[in-house]
């Protein structure tokens, strides 16, 4: 165990196992109301998943939709209509306990995180639900992001000790704007870069983990928790969880609560295989998320719900690795940009390629039962020489070598056969959507027809829908796509205060539970941006204030102005006609 602040203490009063945004929220939070809290984390950095996160929060009825009203370019949101939309997401497989604290007190953490822990976010109100379709989805107004945060400024030394996704300091709002890589302007994300200027997942780690270390939290990294302690008393007798034993022997004493915020189990691919829906080919998350919160708590008779559950995503293998372990590239613009398809392993399109990811993974895991085969895999995104000379291919650009990660063709009989799929099929495919993509139509799969398809296309296409182009000069290139996910979003079962509960629906006296070793809020759902780390930091806000014994409820004393990305971004340096780029 290295501390990397603070005396060590004999006990504490809350003992926190991991330091993603839920953990540091539950630290910050009981600190904050003069809790004694020392958060311990496995690997050598901070942060978890969430800091290598686009960072969003996905928060129903918020303080900024509520502050531009319900007028013209208003919002009109609830929490209910919210609720309704996720029970829809979810297909009804969630708790209501959970669900009614995620959207019932996002805000209330969300005020909270910034009035009393300094966490800055913007405002992105144009960025719809995922599905549109269902009720009570709203085509904007419930995601909001963190402001660029100054590393150096907020935690000297300490900022070498937080993850990072090795991504430039571009926040969410600006990738979105910008859509392809070859628009981004890179000058000037290296000089926010070099003046210490931190952005998305880094960036709201940073802030919750400044706010905790103000408010006397320690912290410490290579500590990996292995089991509880307990008094040995039953609960209704006093019995209570009273610390944790490290993998090294140490024991640390907590003289209130336990808080597991230790991530998935992603990475132990035998309980992954064991208890997924659908086998993982990849993820993106730290290689330290192996479950380790997860069997603490069963060793206690803690309940599991959920497991089957991840937060999928289409995924490609390029050579990315993190902690020296290779994982995997999430696709985003590769596959929604106009000019680009998907095809599964017969040649043919199989999906709308510009849904949500979570959604689209799932296409992904479909069995072909007759056949005892996958249905889709593998699968490639296919495009053409002109796809890649307009935005490039994740780090390639046009006129480099073609990397190994991508399969040319110089026709698309060519490239079928480097691919294995059907050459009829695939050129028979190309020519049909093209046909209608020139149209800004695609009557196979309804690709750019919702609010969320255009908002990840290009607005400047030259084709009458920003998210359909045809696909017409060679050379043609293909990229594989594997089923993968950010982490896994099942495990540890809960009470909407985050008390971990035993196999017969009891609370664990002095036991608590946060992030992705628990159940998701949200079950099999993925509502929208940000509906990983909104409910999570929720529910660590809720933790921290059970401890303390206060209101779930969190009044600020009055409405602050909304920041905006053009304030935040004028603030990061740039200015004038640099600042009329960087911002739509």
């Amino acid at each position: 165990m290295k501390y990397l602040n603070g005396t060590p203490q004999a006990t504490y009063d809350v003992v926190v196992l991991g330091s993603g945004a839920g953990a540091l929220t539950a630290a910050a939070t009981a600190a904050r109301a003069g809790k004694s809290v020392f958060v311990l984390e496995k690997a050598s950095l901070l942060g978890g998943t969430s800091a290598i996160s686009g960072g969003m929060l996905w928060i129903a009825a918020n303080h900024y939709a509520r502050q531009r009203g319900s007028g013209e370019g208003g919002f009109s949101d609830t929490a209910e209509a919210a609720a309704q939309y996720v029970r829809a997401v979810s297909r009804g497989r969630g708790r209501e306990e959970l669900l009614d604290a995620a959207v019932s007190y996002g805000d209330s953490m969300l005020r909270y995180a910034e009035d009393e822990l300094g966490v800055r976010f913007l405002f992105l109100d144009n960025f719809p639900d995922y599905r549109q379709d269902l009720p009570g989805a709203v085509d904007g107004g419930r995601t909001i992001e963190p402001q660029l945060a100054d590393i150096d400024e907020l935690l000297g030394d300490l900022g070498q000790h937080v993850r990072s996704d090795g991504r430039a300091p571009f926040t969410m709002q600006e990738y979105e704007d910008w859509g392809a890589f070859t628009r981004f302007p890179w000058d000037e994300l290296d000089a926010r870069a070099k003046a210490g200027l931190v952005a998305k997942g880094r960036a709201l780690i940073t802030m919750l983990l400044a706010a905790a270390v103000r408010d006397g939290v320690h912290v410490a990294v290579e500590a990996r928790g292995e089991r509880l302690l307990h008094n040995g008393q039953p609960a209704h007798d006093g019995g209570r969880v009273t610390g944790v034993v490290l993998a090294t022997g140490e024991e640390i004493a907590a003289g209130e609560a336990v808080v597991i915020g230790t991530g998935g189990f992603e990475w132990d691919h035998a309980l992954a295989d064991s208890m997924l829906a659908s086998r993982l080919h990849t993820m993106c998350s730290p290689p330290t998320n192996e479950g380790d919160g997860l069997r603490m708590a069963q060793r206690l008779g803690a309940q599991t719900r959920g497991t089957r559950e991840a937060w999928w995503a289409p995924m490609s293998i390029t050579g990315d690795t993190r902690d020296g372990r290779p994982i995997g590239t999430l696709l985003r613009f590769e596959r929604q940009g106009p000019g680009s398809i998907m095809v599964n392993r017969h040649g043919r399109r199989f999906a709308n390629e510009s849904q949500n990811y979570n959604d689209l993974a799932r296409c992904l895991q479909s069995w072909d039962s007759p056949n005892n085969a996958t249905l889709n895999t593998p699968a490639h995104v296919v495009f053409d020489q002109a796809y890649l000379e307009r935005y490039g291919l994740l780090a390639h650009r046009a006129g480099e070598p073609t990397p190994d990660y991508l399969v040319e063709g110089a026709t698309l009989t060519e490239l079928a056969a480097k691919i294995s799929v059907p050459a009829a099929n695939l050129v028979a495919t190309v020519e049909r959507f093209n046909e209608f993509a020139v149209k800004g139509e695609d009557p196979d799969f309804h690709r750019g027809e919702t609010a969320y398809d255009r908002y990840w296309g290009d607005a400047g296409n030259a084709w009458p829908n920003p998210s359909l182009g045809p696909l017409e000069r060679g050379p043609f290139y293909a990229l594989e796509v594997v089923n993968g996910a950010f982490g896994t979003n099942g495990g540890i079962a809960t009470d909407g205060r985050a008390r971990v509960l035993d196999v017969d629906g009891a609370a664990i006296p002095g036991l608590f539970a946060v992030g992705n070793a628990t159940e998701s809020a949200y079950a099999a759902g993925y509502p929208g941006a940000g509906a990983t780390l909104g409910p999570l930091m929720t529910m660590g806000y809720l933790v921290g204030r059970t401890i303390a014994g206060q209101s779930a409820d969190y009044e600020p004393a009055a409405d602050d102005a909304v920041p905006s990305v053009r304030g935040n971004l004028a603030d990061a340096g740039l200015a004038g006609a640099e600042l009329e780029g960087a911002v739509r």
